[in-house]
């Protein structure tokens, strides 16, 4: 008898999880409900569609986004194979053309023969293997029939969108192109503020009218205490945190100097959007404003004063799980065994860590994984879901901190890193050198 399985979602981590399995000779069923049935965030039908940034994040291995990048491509990761064919420029990060990513995810799921596609919303659990990655637009359907049959405990947040804006319509003679530190072919676009239009852009954004949380309320939400992410915070919440809070993270000017060598007050920055450079996204302006005020605050921002807005930002609601007090080890449900669980509906965040969860639940199915060493930020995301803690549970994203220390560990945070690194990779089997040039290496050696 063949190997069958259902995959429920066609994000990131369904689709990661539909061509590992379809490629292990699995056939796979892989249902989407859009375009019939469409959520607030979603524009397009295509599978894999990235609705939030542009950006996979940083892949230097000194770096714990661009380690778990290497551990997942050691293991076998499809899509960021498929994300580095779509980049655009965007110095030592990945980021794609949203549209022809999906398109081209779509293309590799539509040529292999292992996986049907069916478009289709699924509320009710399917018999036999099945992989829940509906993600955190779970269709209230769903929602209402997993309530009904394991009993769970609701978790939300509110998620925000940055704007994009037409090329066309931006001022260069008020903008310069650089990457921090020089780090890269300079792709990104500076705003620089001087300190009179900081703190007016600053008053700005906290008095600016905004959407409320009760908005979004419907029978699952109704009387629940709404909290945003840590790391996608609307830019206005951060304003409202100090007036100078922005200039120290998002718009920090360090490494940033204008061409005349002057550091400014403060500086936003632009990132490409499609490969053809004809669209910027605002670097972190995630909002929660109101069309009417973003276009009136956001043209407040030095060289955007005509912007032309091809996106306003937007917020949404996401959902997650419980997973540590519902998940086996292998991230199949206690009480339903025969469905596992995967992507941010897990309580994963982040593009790529939504990939590796794909990914991983894939090798259990098929292989009967074992968990990962605790030295790889992959193996630790998975303790991280499946595992237990005396804490409240909160999504999780990669980072250096949930990994177990180093012995000996140096002083210089770069190199501890690069040793982090490597260790990681060790584990994993594979031997790396980072960096690999003689140059970087010192540049990430000695402090910036």
């Amino acid at each position: 008898m063949e190997n069958e399985i259902t995959i429920i979602g066609g994000g990131l981590a369904g689709c990661e999880a539909a061509l590992y399995l379809a490629s292990a000779g699995w056939k796979v069923k892989l249902y989407e409900m859009r375009p019939g049935t469409n959520t607030p965030a979603h524009e397009t039908p295509y599978l894999a569609e990235l609705v939030c940034s542009n950006s996979l994040k940083s892949t230097r291995l000194d770096t714990a986004s661009g380690l778990l990048k290497a551990e997942i491509n050691a293991l076998g990761a499809n899509l960021l194979k498929i994300a580095e064919t779509c980049s655009v420029p965007a110095g030592h990060a990945l980021a794609v053309d949203r549209e022809l990513f999906a398109q081209k995810v779509e293309a590799a799921i539509a040529e292999q023969a292992n996986i049907s596609v069916i478009r289709k919303e699924i509320t009710e659990i399917p018999t036999g293997k099945a992989i829940l990655a509906t993600g955190p637009l779970t269709s209230d359907g769903m929602m209402s029939t997993l309530s009904s049959a394991l009993g769970l405990e609701h978790l939300y947040f509110f998620d925000a969108i940055a704007p994009i804006i037409d090329v066309a319509s931006i001022d260069y003679t008020k903008i310069y192109k650089k990457d921090r530190y020089d780090k890269g072919d300079a792709d990104y676009l500076n705003c620089a503020f001087d300190k009179e239009e900081y703190y007016r852009f600053v008053d700005a954004l906290i008095a600016g009218d905004k959407h409320e949380a009760h908005e979004f309320e419907n029978e699952f939400f109704a009387g629940i205490k709404f909290s945003y992410y840590e790391n996608c915070m609307p830019i206005e919440e951060l304003a409202r945190r100090g007036k100078d809070t922005l200039r120290h993270g998002v718009m920090r000017p360090m490494g940033l100097e204008n061409p005349e060598g002057r550091k400014p007050f403060g500086v936003l920055q632009l990132r490409a959007e499609n490969a053809d450079c004809t669209a910027y996204n605002l670097v972190g302006c995630q909002t929660m404003l109101r069309y009417g005020a973003q276009k009136d605050i956001f043209r407040l921002i030095p060289g955007l004063e005509q912007a032309e807005f091809l996106r306003y930002g937007s917020i949404h609601r996401n959902a997650y799980l419980n997973s540590p007090a519902l998940l086996n080890p292998d991230f199949s449900f206690v009480n339903l065994p025969q469905l596992y669980l995967a992507g941010q509906l897990a309580g994963v965040e982040g593009y790529v860590e939504c990939i590796a969860s794909g990914l991983l639940v894939a090798k259990c199915v098929a292989e009967g994984l074992d968990i990962l060493p605790e030295e790889t930020i992959s193996g630790q995301l998975w303790r991280h879901l499946c595992y237990p803690k005396d804490t409240k549970f909160q999504p999780m994203n990669a980072n250096f901190g949930i990994l177990p220390r180093l012995i000996n560990e140096p002083r210089d945070k770069k190199e501890k890193k690069v040793m982090y690194s490597t260790r990681a990779m060790a584990k994993l089997g594979v031997d790396v050198q980072i960096p690999v040039n003689t140059e970087e290496k010192q540049r990430i050696l000695n402090k910036e």
